[in-house]
């Protein structure tokens, strides 16, 4: 294995390391919205906000991580 290839396996991992975090991190957020926003007494849109971002992490993982296969497909051969 050449250094390049190398370099190129250890930034997709920790594409896929940071992949994986925006996923634990939006379904975190999804689960504990009515709680955050019953205790700290927010209104309800809120908690609607909350939701809109998780499901902008689901997404944006989604793209990254469908980027990253085509990538790695295309270095395969």
């Amino acid at each position: 294995m050449s250094p390049a290839n190398r370099g190129s396996d250890r930034a997709r991992m920790r594409q896929g390391r940071i992949v994986a975090l925006v996923i634990a991190g939006g379904g975190m957020l999804a689960i504990l919205a009515p709680w955050l926003v019953q205790t700290l007494g927010l209104q309800a849109r809120f908690e609607f906000l909350f939701y809109l971002a998780s499901l902008g992490a689901f997404v944006w993982a989604l793209i990254v991580a469908l980027r990253m296969r085509r990538g790695g497909a295309n270095n395969q051969g």
